[in-house]
């Protein structure tokens, strides 16, 4: 091996122990999954009732996910308002599923009932739209009343012809985003046992990634073995496609190209990976192409990203309070200021969430909250300056009484 070449074997632990070609078999147990459901269904309810909400509309997929662990076509209902599905406060849950699909649901214990859902957007209806939403709305109101759960009520995500039609019969429209993200903000201990999974199938598809990083080899072919290993192992989408190499690295948020990677040059990668039982491993990385040594400016870096998670991870602690991480939080060097990325820290669990506290520069004095004790966050660094190429770290951790214990262990570089 060429002195120039300092391919780290560590990672090669990370792919599949039984061979590359083979899927990763889950080894979590059915009662950490059962305990999971009855958790988050659980604290739905408890933060409606803090709120007054006898019923919680739900369409955004990630909700529902999270509510019911009931999935069918995420990604397509993300943008077609197709199936929801109502939490109400006496204990039922509807789903109202896409047609010729409710047998997706059956065996998930908090699914009491399920219906045909009655859709009312214009791609499906046309100019059979508005009587459509009417109709939709008689049956949410006969549903609340047969319930009891009338008139407030919660919506994550709704277009205007449907609060309107809502509003017309003297429910109260509230906002429920916000309701669902206080529940899902706090892990159990059920839910980390599959976030632990999520991140192992993850770094098993980062290790792909690495040992695919090789010259002419397309940053799109790249982002390819992450998606397909995940897609193998149980996996579900990626929520950006957030692999760049060399000059494309920065500035940041460009997607993957047919560029082909040339040795040396820096490949950053930011996963953003919705894995196995719908749970989110957002994990960032950087190396170089042919696994060659760094030069000293990528060298540096990287050093100064690394020691911009280092702080950040160390100051956190149950009961710090926002404005106060902000305060004491790593503070970048100006050079690298005009290239930062926005936030610092931000909650995940099944897609990212609440809370994003933004970096020093970008933090408003106006976000409140503190960091609690089983809140899974992830801890960020972009690092570049001008003409450079960009760093990209990621760490995803749970706070613990005694501060952050990280959940993925992928070798960093220079460690």
């Amino acid at each position: 091996m060429s002195n120039d070449v300092v391919k780290d074997e560590r990672k090669r632990a990370y792919l599949n122990p039984t061979g590359s070609d083979r899927a990763l078999k889950s080894p979590v147990p059915s009662a950490a999954i059962e305990g999971a459901r009855r958790y988050r269904i659980d604290r739905l309810r408890r933060r409606m009732a803090r709120h007054d909400c006898g019923a919680l509309l739900l369409y955004d997929p990630s909700n529902i996910r999270y509510a019911f662990d009931s999935v069918n076509m995420a990604v397509w209902t993300m943008h077609n308002a197709a199936r929801y599905a109502l939490v109400l406060s006496d204990g039922a849950g509807i789903i109202f599923e896409f047609p010729g699909c409710e047998h997706v649901n059956r065996g998930l214990t908090a699914v009491t009932e399920v219906r045909d859902a009655r859709t009312w957007t214009h791609f499906i209806n046309g100019t059979n739209a508005s009587k459509q939403v009417e109709l939709w709305a008689d049956e949410i109101q006969d549903v609340l009343r047969e319930h009891g759960a009338g008139p407030r009520i919660a919506v994550d995500r709704l277009d205007s012809m449907g609060v309107d039609a809502l509003r017309r019969r003297a429910l109260e429209v509230n906002e429920g985003q916000g309701i669902a993200e206080e529940a899902r903000c706090i892990k159990s201990a059920d839910e980390l046992t599959l976030m632990r999974w999520t991140v192992r199938v993850c770094e098993a598809g980062m290790a792909r990634v690495y040992e695919a990083s090789e010259p002419g080899r397309t940053e799109r072919e790249l982002w390819a073995e992450l998606h397909f290993e995940n897609a193998r192992s149980g996996g579900e989408w990626l929520e950006t496609k957030l692999l760049t190499a060399g000059r494309r690295t920065n500035p940041w948020f460009q997607e993957c190209s047919d560029y082909a990677v040339a040795s040396g040059e820096m490949i950053s990668l930011d996963t953003d990976l919705i894995g196995p039982y719908g749970y989110c491993a957002d994990v960032s990385r950087s190396w170089t192409c042919g696994h060659t040594k760094m030069t000293p400016l990528q060298r540096s870096l990287y050093l100064t990203a690394l020691e911009q998670i280092n702080h950040n991870l160390s100051l956190l602690r149950p009961g710090l309070e926002f404005a106060e991480f902000n305060e004491r939080s790593w503070r970048i060097p100006e050079k690298h200021i005009p290239y930062r990325y926005p936030g610092a820290i931000h909650g995940v669990g099944v897609t990212d969430e609440w809370p994003l506290v933004h970096l020093y520069p970008d933090f408003s004095k106006n976000y409140a909250g503190m960091f609690e004790e089983n809140m899974v966050v992830t801890v960020e660094s972009l690092i570049a300056e001008a003409g450079s190429e960009s760093i990209k770290l990621e760490t995803q951790v749970v706070i613990t009484a005694t501060g952050a214990q990280r959940l993925d262990s992928f070798p960093w570089e220079l460690a």
